[in-house]
């Protein structure tokens, strides 16, 4: 078999070629810090790594929706905040108001500072977020939620609530309507609302009452009349009677499962409902009190109506301040959640990370000890090269 000369170069070559490679692959490994450059390195470690990489983005994600929600939660729960601080000025001026030491010019100032409450109320309302868009529109993030109308104060958002995913199965909820919040309150207590008839003439002053028996309570417009100073009635929504005494001030007056009392004298001919509790939006409360505040009352009847408005706007304030708390509730519970799914993301994250790095991540050591083997036998090849590169019958020729 004859080899000829050039066969022995191109052999010499490839041999060179190939230690160069092998060389230039490991520097390139060394330099990234990965075993796996291509997938005809290890596909099936390829074909791993990939599905870890597609969960650790997706779990990334997970985290920065996480972030989102909390900075989005976090200003509505400080909204509300101020919201319930204002509500509890408001209140303290309600009781400062029904005192029969303030005068009616006290009382208009009480009125002007209200006002501006009021306002303050509206503004928090209409909070933005950092995206500039509405807190509590709903989905209508644009559109500003609460504005004032000719007939009181009306809601342009809708009843959405925006989620975000937090995990894999988690979603929670970033926003609450502005319905919900501040429009979907009861009055009165929160089942009954107690009212005296403007047109009465006496001075009987009724309190917002409470249910002493659940189960014997019939949701129904009930009307207590004073057929005299002394004698009283009371008959349901039908006209029916349901029950009738003799009325002494402070007194309680039962039926139905409900328990209530009227202090002061009320006239013969004067009326006081007792009907269920209906949605009262927290802006006509405030604004209640200040049509009430401007109103002078000089003689008995008109005093025992203002104290009636105030102790309305007394039990309707509690109300408003007690379903703040809940919403606040509310978005203390979605915040944990957050929190506690932001732990989640963060373990799995890491074993994702983890597990990549075993699977891609270059063994330094051994790629260093093979960088020398492969420097040394690529410079061997070389001299090799050199050495069959010279020989020649030639050389030997005389």
């Amino acid at each position: 078999m004859r080899i000829s000369t050039t066969q022995i170069y191109r052999q010499g070559l490839d041999a060179l070629l190939d230690q160069q490679l092998k060389l230039n692959r490991t520097q390139l490994q060394l330099s990234t810090g990965r075993r796996i450059l291509t997938p005809s390195d290890d596909p099936a470690g390829a074909a791993q790594v990939l599905d870890l990489t597609q969960s650790l983005e997706a779990t990334r994600q997970y985290l920065a929706n996480g972030d989102a929600a909390r900075a989005r939660l976090s200003l509505e729960e400080g909204t509300l905040g101020g919201v319930g601080d204002l509500l509890q000025r408001v209140r303290e001026l309600v009781v400062q108001a029904n005192n029969d030491t303030q005068t009616n010019a006290d009382r208009r100032a009480i009125a002007q500072e209200l006002r501006g409450r009021l306002d303050e109320l509206l503004g928090l309302a209409n909070t933005r977020d950092a995206n500039n868009e509405y807190l509590f529109a709903g989905h209508q993030g644009q559109a500003q939620p609460f504005v004032r109308t000719g007939a009181g104060f009306g809601y342009n958002g809708d009843d959405g609530s925006r989620l975000l995913q937090i995990g894999p199965t988690t979603r929670v909820a970033v926003s609450d309507s502005g319905r919900e919040v501040f429009q979907a309150i009861r009055n009165g207590n929160g089942v009954f609302a107690t009212l005296d008839d403007p047109a009465n003439t006496g001075s009987g002053i009724i309190d917002p009452g409470g249910i002493t028996d659940p189960a014997a309570w019939l949701p129904d417009d009930y009307t207590i009349t004073f057929l005299t100073a002394t004698g009283y009635e009371v008959r349901d929504g039908g006209g029916g009677l349901v029950t009738s005494g003799t009325y002494a001030s402070g007194a309680a007056i039962a039926f139905n499962g409900v328990t209530l009392s009227i202090s002061g004298a009320p006239a013969a001919g004067d009326e006081f409902s007792v009907t269920p509790s209906a949605y009262q939006d927290v802006f006509t409360t405030v604004q209640d009190l200040i049509d009430t505040l401007e109103t002078p009352a000089g003689n008995p009847a008109g005093r025992a109506r203002f104290h009636n408005a105030m102790n309305r706007a007394l039990t309707d304030l509690d109300q408003d301040l007690g379903h703040m708390l809940e919403v606040r509730s509310g978005l203390g519970t979605r915040l944990n959640a957050v929190d506690n799914q932001k732990d989640l993301n963060d373990a799995f994250a890491l074993i994702l990370e983890t597990t990549r790095s075993e699977v891609e991540d270059l063994d330094y050591a051994e790629a260093v000890s093979r960088l020398n083997r492969q420097l040394l036998a690529l410079e061997a090849a070389q001299q090799t090269y050199v050495k069959v590169q010279g020989l020649s019958l030639f050389n030997f020729l005389r």
